[in-house]
């Protein structure tokens, strides 16, 4: 799969990881090999809305703060790598809370 997906500079690599409780996504610059930012629905202000994080209404509300976190470090665009899981359930409402908040991929 990372051979077809890699990111750059301009547009990083977003992966998405998923357990059964829990999401986690982080921004990635694969040409310096670097995390930008990383985030999970472990995070103080999801925890409080959502105890209980492995649901689509979850995956919603992580993407929206997600998406906030990434237009203050100023990224618009990436590549979405979704670490070959399914493109259905919480994996795709991620992506869609995402595209409504402007992002392009």
């Amino acid at each position: 799969m990372r051979l077809r997906v890699h990111g750059t500079p301009d547009r990083p690599r977003l992966i998405i990881q998923r357990s059964l409780k829990n999401l986690y996504a982080q921004v990635i610059d694969d040409t310096e090999s670097k995390t930008i930012f990383s985030s999970s629905t472990l995070d103080k202000e999801i925890r409080e809305k959502f105890p209980y994080a492995g649901n689509i209404k979850a995956a919603e509300f992580f993407s929206q703060v997600f998406a906030g976190k990434l237009k203050d470090k100023g990224i618009k665009k990436i590549v979405f790598d979704r670490a070959g899981y399914l493109y259905h359930g919480r994996i795709k409402a991620f992506a869609d809370g995402l595209r409504k908040q402007g992002f392009e991929f």
